[in-house]
């Protein structure tokens, strides 16, 4: 009953009872089903500019009232590291997807029947504008030293993570189930096979991400990479169970001590940072994915125009993203809806193959982190950033002997 309990077993569960459920079900029953699955869209749907704004905002002022060049330089990084990599995935999308075995004809499909009864809960405002808003109050939030403002978007933000761990989270095995239902009465759930290759494609395309990000940090540093990555085994480990980048700080922050490359303050620094900012795994994960979905449900990949401003988004919305199982995906669902043109099934079956592979996804953003943390050191190095001692010493060394 353990394994029931993580969130992917969940949802893999979610996914077999959905679609056995698919084939057998009447059309009446089908009814029912596609009710649930329309009011259950409809509340997640609503919470998507809450998580914006509780959480870019927020991210905002606690950067802002720690704004120096080091942090300046630790965001710029992170940003840029989630959008090459983000480009890497098109780059690859382009050149695979194609080739996938996806079939286009939708003609043979069943038509689903209607709901038994609209029940519509409209957003507080549209997604761009929640992004826009919190952009704005994050940064006058900082000019202006606004502690109280700060105050309360801090709190707003623990209220949102409420909301997504006790609403959103419990209810998605719900709504995916629902989802492959519908799609397995449909005749589209045929196409499932083709994520398992996907997911595997994904997977190569973390490791050669991570090859490149300590090549360059190698390379900027003049220190090895190598010797900060032998130390990351058990962080990847720990991401890999948790899926979540908070639940292995600890451990994080252990294996890069380790580590005669990196400076300990910028390691105390660094880690916890980018723990909550760098997310190359995810996004690049997410590109490919909505690339494969689009294919998959409308019959084509979105033009290069869409997906490149896509990704120049997405980065933003990664520095903000809640640190809970598929936070990306989900912080983004305004851009995969407004940006990319998906409905709810789309993003419905987005949240299900995301949550499906996010802990090695969160593995390659810890293990990244560490890259990331040897150029920190080396531009200290570069700039006569002198090494201070930290605070954090004696209480993490108690925290590693306990």
């Amino acid at each position: 009953m353990k394994f029931l309990k993580s969130l992917p077993a969940r949802l893999m569960l979610a996914i077999a009872v959905g679609m056995i459920a698919g084939f057998f079900l009447p059309e009446g029953a089908m009814q029912v089903v596609v009710t649930v699955k329309y009011i259950l869209g409809q509340i997640i749907n609503f919470c998507v500019p809450l998580i914006v704004i509780g959480f870019i905002a927020p991210s905002i002022t606690q950067m802002g009232s720690g704004a120096t060049k080091m942090l300046t330089v630790a965001v710029a990084a992170a940003y840029i590291s989630s959008l090459l990599a983000a480009l890497l995935s098109i780059g690859a999308g382009y050149a695979i997807i194609p080739h996938l075995s996806i079939a286009n004809d939708m003609d043979n499909l069943r038509q689903l029947p209607d709901v038994a009864f609209q029940l519509d809960i409209p957003q507080i405002m549209p997604v761009m504008s929640a992004l826009a808003a919190s952009v704005l109050i994050g940064l006058a939030a900082v000019w202006t030293k606004a502690k109280t403002v700060t105050a309360v978007l801090q709190e707003f933000q623990a209220i949102v993570l409420s909301i997504v761990k006790r609403i959103v989270i419990p209810i998605l095995p719900f709504f995916i189930a629902a989802t492959f239902c519908t799609l397995a009465w449909e005749g589209t759930i045929s196409q499932l096979p083709v994520f398992l290759i996907v997911i595997l494609v994904v997977l190569v395309g973390h490791y050669v991400w991570l090859a490149v990000l300590y090549g360059f940090a190698s390379l900027y540093s003049r220190k090895s990479g190598l010797e900060v990555l032998s130390h990351y085994g058990p962080a990847y480990l720990t991401a890999v169970g948790t899926m979540s980048s908070a639940a292995t700080l600890g451990v994080a922050l252990e294996c890069a001590r380790k580590s005669k490359n990196l400076r300990r303050d910028i390691v105390d620094f660094g880690i916890p940072l980018f723990a909550n900012i760098h997310l190359c795994g995810s996004v690049l994960t997410e590109v490919f994915f909505v690339m494969t979905v689009s294919r998959i449900l409308y019959g084509s990949i979105p033009t290069p125009e869409k997906m490149i401003l896509f990704c120049f988004l997405l980065g933003v919305f990664a520095i903000g993203a809640p640190g809970v199982p598929g936070g990306t995906v989900m912080a983004s669902l305004g851009l995969i809806i407004g940006v990319l043109g998906f409905d709810s099934d789309g993003t419905a079956l987005m949240l299900a193959v995301f949550a499906l592979q996010d802990s090695f996804g969160t593995a390659c953003n810890v293990t990244g982190d560490g890259a990331l943390t040897l150029f920190l050191t080396g531009f200290a190095e570069k700039h006569g950033i002198r090494e201070v001692s930290s605070s954090l010493d004696d209480s993490a060394e108690s925290c590693m002997k306990e």
